[in-house]
């Protein structure tokens, strides 16, 4: 079996002033190895093969290429507020809100593959829908990774992956461990603010339940208006994230709509109804409810 990575050898500042002395500062065109460094790097080769639809229909490639660019970014976003989280657990609250600030970039990146799929008319999609049998977005186990780590946890959510070994023990270990929100919520604590013991104390595999006192601690960071203040700022980063995944979820349901209307979805949900329930939903509850008290 092919590895996964190629190998390529790193190339100091020396070298690159070497090549484009001998290019004449032109783009280099020959190679030594059987693929150009590019595609050594970025495995395009590889990744350019996985685009296969199950149908003839010529539009289907708009949608199977529009999922997997979603998936890319939910990959993305994973490793951002994972990375985000761990900062913040240390205290590095101003690395934390850059990282989520790429994530909030990555998200209006998501939002905006939806117009692409809206390009498909309904007989468009109906030409290819039925090869998809029984596969659905909802089956996605990096999207429900990205849930997860945003706090968003649900243990029926893990129920769809357990047949696939691997998959399903990176999914459980996100599930088990503190979501960003989770993380946040301590630094509050650290940070002087008052926290219900049994808050800071809760099982964080079971689905949020919003909390008094960290809807407190939010009104006295806001009521401070300070800018400058790092908690103030990472408030209101989470709050853009928070906006740009309810943006996404309310595009999906359009979306959906206008291409299968009030018909059931593929993978056994009541389709529009159903994703109309799950938008209803909002990542950090006390940022939202916190508004209301201003």
């Amino acid at each position: 079996m092919e590895p996964a990575t190629r190998e390529l050898r790193p190339s100091t500042a020396g070298e690159r002033e070497a090549t484009v002395a001998s290019t004449g500062g032109e783009p280099a065109v020959t190679f030594a190895d059987a693929v150009t460094p590019y595609v050594a790097y970025t495995l395009v080769d590889k990744l350019l093969t996985l685009q296969q639809p199950r149908s003839t229909q010529h539009d289907e490639m708009t949608f199977f290429i529009s999922g997997q660019v979603m998936e890319l970014l939910f990959k993305l976003a994973v490793n951002e507020v994972g990375e985000a989280r761990d900062k913040i657990d240390s205290d590095d609250v101003e690395t934390g809100i850059g990282l989520l600030r790429r994530v909030v970039t990555t998200e209006h990146l998501l939002v905006n593959v939806w117009p692409l799929l809206d390009t498909l008319s309904p007989n468009q999609y109906n030409g290819f829908r039925d090869a998809l049998g029984k596969a659905s977005g909802f089956q996605s186990y990096m999207y429900r990774t990205l849930e997860f780590i945003l706090g968003n946890k649900d243990p029926n959510m893990l129920k769809p992956h357990r047949a696939m070994a691997g998959i399903y023990q990176e999914l459980l270990g996100v599930f088990n461990a503190p979501s960003v929100w989770d993380s946040t919520t301590v630094l509050l604590k650290r940070r002087g603010y008052e926290i219900s013991p049994d808050h800071l104390g809760r099982d964080v595999t079971r689905p949020y339940t919003p909390d008094e006192s960290v809807e407190q601690a939010w009104l006295a960071v806001y009521r401070a208006n300070d800018p400058g203040d790092p908690l103030y700022r990472l408030g209101e980063v989470l709050m853009e994230i928070a906006s740009a995944f309810s943006e996404w979820q309310m595009k999906h349901l359009v979306t959906v709509e206008r291409l299968i209307g009030r018909k059931v979805g593929s993978g056994g949900t009541a389709g529009v109804g159903w994703l109309r329930k799950v938008t209803d939903n909002r990542l950090f509850p006390e940022l939202w409810s916190v508004r209301t008290l201003l």
